[in-house]
């Protein structure tokens, strides 16, 4: 997991350990996180933010590093 100020820029669990609770906890695990962005060709990412209370804000064509992945940037309340 990676967090910069309160936006978290990288969640990267095992497959094996997915649908155990694990990224609740990391998420909850001594930060604030209220932003987030997730390639939009992850939809199981972008459910899951979403369970978490994330809304999608913005869209891009582009990652932060000017290559061709359509990125989607969220918050929760």
């Amino acid at each position: 997991m990676g967090v910069n100020d309160q936006k978290l820029e990288m969640l990267l669990v095992d497959d094996r350990q997915r649908g155990i609770g694990i990224c609740k906890e990391l998420i909850a695990y001594g930060i604030d996180v209220d932003e987030l962005a997730v390639n939009e060709q992850n939809p199981e990412a972008r459910g899951f933010y979403e369970h978490m209370g994330f809304k999608v804000v913005e869209r891009s064509e582009f990652d932060d590093q000017g290559k061709v992945y359509p990125i989607l940037v969220m918050k929760r309340n």
